[in-house]
């Protein structure tokens, strides 16, 4: 759904999957700063939200996904994924129950998809799920907001940055991005979302034996690196643009951006036995890397929380 905020003067419709919102209002560093000392909000208004109502909404949906939510406390947010049969991440969720029901908010285009393979598993439980047409996202430094869509200009109360300031942002926390850094061979521990997506220690859900299998072995295929990119420059890297190390492509880009302190910056998914001291070229931009999971990740490596940068 466009955005009713793309017709505020300045606004600069942002590119797929984000077209609907705002990249910026016209100066795109004061933007990451306000956002930063949480001054600014975000309109996220393009993600689709998805509304999940009746008694048995929480232990349902813990029986589905990859997260323990049967003991959400009402106001708590957490992330959870939907995974097929192989353990490959189908849609990642970021909800929060309210006592009666689950709120979930997703990447544009894929609600539909998501409602339907969750009205295949409702059987006879107490559960409904919808969409939710008549909310939106709302971000900041400290996280989302529901509001109703046809009040959102109401809801604002601070300055607005654009949505290439929330990316920006995004980048630098080293945090992946359905769709961006992710492809359909994407297992959760090649992007880091053991832990803030996926509970080790819960039941049994579709996917969970390649999750279990890969967490023992400590072997993931690929791995998700942040990169400093060279400054020098004038273009970022598109999505989907190829890494190269000795010559060969060992991966593709995922985001892009232009930090305010940090200079150019994206994250890229890569093969595991990349040196993690390589210099790589990405989409013909030389690139120092940083570890985000650890070639080995599993069982015995957890990602050091100092690697995970905070929005904020």
């Amino acid at each position: 759904m466009r955005s009713p905020l793309l017709d505020l003067r300045g606004a600069v419709a942002a590119d797929a999957p984000d077209a609907d919102v705002a990249a910026h209002y016209g100066d795109l560093y004061a933007e990451q700063r306000a956002l930063v000392k949480g001054e600014a909000v975000v309109d996220r208004g393009n993600r689709e939200v998805v509304r999940v109502t009746g008694a048995d909404r929480l232990t349902w949906l813990n029986d589905l996904t990859s997260q323990k939510l049967d003991t959400l406390r009402p106001g708590e947010w957490t992330q959870t994924l939907v995974l097929d049969p192989q353990g490959r991440v189908e849609h990642y969720l970021t909800l929060v129950d309210d006592g009666e029901t689950v709120l979930a908010h997703v990447e544009p285009g894929t609600a539909d998809a998501l409602i339907g393979y969750l009205d295949r598993m409702r059987f006879m439980l107490r559960v409904e799920v919808t969409r939710a047409d008549d909310l939106a996202v709302l971000s900041t430094a400290d996280g989302d907001v529901f509001v109703p869509r046809a009040e959102l200009g109401d809801h604002l109360g601070r300055p607005l940055a654009g949505l290439w300031a929330y990316e920006a942002l995004r980048i630098a926390a080293h945090r992946p991005r359905l769709g961006l850094e992710t492809d359909h061979k994407t297992i959760p521990h090649e992007v880091g979302w053991i832990g803030p997506a996926v509970h080790l220690a819960k039941g049994c859900y579709r996917g969970q034996e390649t999750v279990a299998r890969v967490h023992n072995l400590g072997h993931p295929p690929r791995r998700l690196v942040f990169l400093h990119l060279d400054g020098s420059v004038d273009t970022l890297p598109p999505h989907g643009a190829p890494v190269i190390f000795e010559s060969q492509e060992v991966g593709f880009v995922g985001s892009a951006a232009r930090h305010y302190e940090l200079g150019p910056i994206a994250l890229a998914l890569i093969k595991r036995t990349v040196p993690v001291d390589a210099q790589l070229l990405a989409g013909g931009v030389a690139a120092a890397q940083e570890v985000v999971v650890p070639p080995d990740a599993g069982r015995n490596v957890s990602i050091d929380p100092a690697l995970r940068r905070r929005v904020r």
